[in-house]
């Protein structure tokens, strides 16, 4: 799904790396309290900015234009990077709130697959688990009248098994491997829908056991892609991949190159903390674009634009910049205090592709 190239010497002084290296957060520590260093931002494009003058004056700055298509909102592309769209606040405060629950509590549900199944197995409830302040505790044999959510590979009996348990009753137990379900949380890194990706083999494995993209977010895709298909095809979700990023997480510059037909797009769709995201060209040496994300965005590569190194160097975690104010006003009951929790120093991307 991702090509990433070995990180080498020469490959440091690429222009994308300088890129990176450029929009990448650094702190200055101060006394107690790590102070992000400045960053020129000047060059980085603004597509919500530009939205809100277009709409005002109809002008767009150089090098940006409007794709004529029959869509209900303004559709952006760049003259130099063709197949290239982005849909500013394509997503209602609604939709993506919903999105963000259903990408917390169902896409990481087996038998979906996370970055944590290497280690851990299939992990059920995680978001649960973590609400609840469980621990994920590595055990032989299950111990009588405990409150656990089996986590069992049952392809391999003999495996390493792990249950959530309830803080107080680990407490209680002789030393053994243990992880607390909220670091699990803050650890959690991908989760795939649909088809699966066999990381290890770089290509879709059809025989993992898989549930279908759920109809809502393939309707979803649909209708978000369309401006980038070809004329009288219509897209067909099969595989996606949800990344969740933290405090000082990043994802270097890659190349996302295992669909067979690269003439349909790519839908990503941003939730959470604002990011910075780099577009860079065929090879890293070329100098990438920059430009930021904001929660209900909405990208679509295809085409040309395929074939383009991208990255994304920076998370705003900082509360002056995450621009979230809409989903902290919708998360800020009491039911909803886990979801606020995690998405004030978070960001969530959906990206959605049709493999075949």
């Amino acid at each position: 799904m991702y090509r990433t190239d070995h990180v080498t010497e020469e490959s440091e002084r690429t222009a994308f790396r300088k890129a990176e290296k450029k929009y990448k957060i650094y702190y200055d520590n101060a006394k107690k309290k790590k102070i992000p260093r400045p960053v020129d931002l000047s060059e980085v494009i603004d597509f919500r900015s530009i939205l809100e003058s277009f709409k005002r004056s109809g002008d767009l700055p150089d090098g940006v234009f409007e794709l004529k298509c029959d869509f209900n909102l303004p559709v952006f592309g760049l003259v130099s990077r063709p197949g290239f769209y982005f849909i500013p606040a394509a997503l209602s405060v609604e939709e993506q709130c919903h999105w963000i629950r259903e990408s917390l509590t169902t896409f990481p549900q087996p038998p979906n697959r996370t970055n944590h199944n290497a280690i851990y197995g299939p992990v059920q409830d995680l978001f649960l688990a973590a609400k609840e302040g469980k621990v994920l505790v590595e055990e032989d044999k299950l111990p009588e009248n405990v409150d656990s959510e089996v986590n069992l590979d049952q392809s391999n009996v003999n495996a390493r098994h792990w249950n959530f348990v309830k803080l107080n009753e680990y407490c209680c137990r002789d030393a053994c491997k243990s992880v607390s379900a909220s670091a699990l949380l803050r650890k959690l890194r991908w989760s795939t829908l649909g088809l699966q990706f066999d990381w290890s083999k770089r290509s879709y494995n059809v025989a993992l056991p898989h549930k279908m993209i759920p109809e809502k977010l393939c309707m979803l895709a649909k209708r978000m892609a369309a401006p980038a298909m070809p004329c009288g095809e219509e897209f067909h979700p099969e595989a996606a991949i949800v990344n969740y990023f933290g405090l000082g997480d990043m994802l270097g510059g890659h190349l996302d190159d295992m669909e067979k037909d690269w003439s349909k797009p790519i839908v990503s769709i941003s939730l959470g903390c604002k990011a910075i995201f780099l577009l860079g060209g065929k090879s890293r040496e070329q100098t990438p674009v920059a430009m930021f994300l904001r929660s209900g965005d909405v990208m679509l590569m295809a085409g040309e634009a395929r074939e383009c190194f991208h990255g994304v160097p920076r998370i705003f975690t900082d509360p002056e910049n995450t621009e979230i104010t809409p989903l902290e006003s919708q998360f800020s009951d009491e039911d909803h205090t886990s979801f606020l929790d995690y998405i004030q120093t978070s960001r969530i991307n959906i990206n959605i592709r049709q493999v075949f």
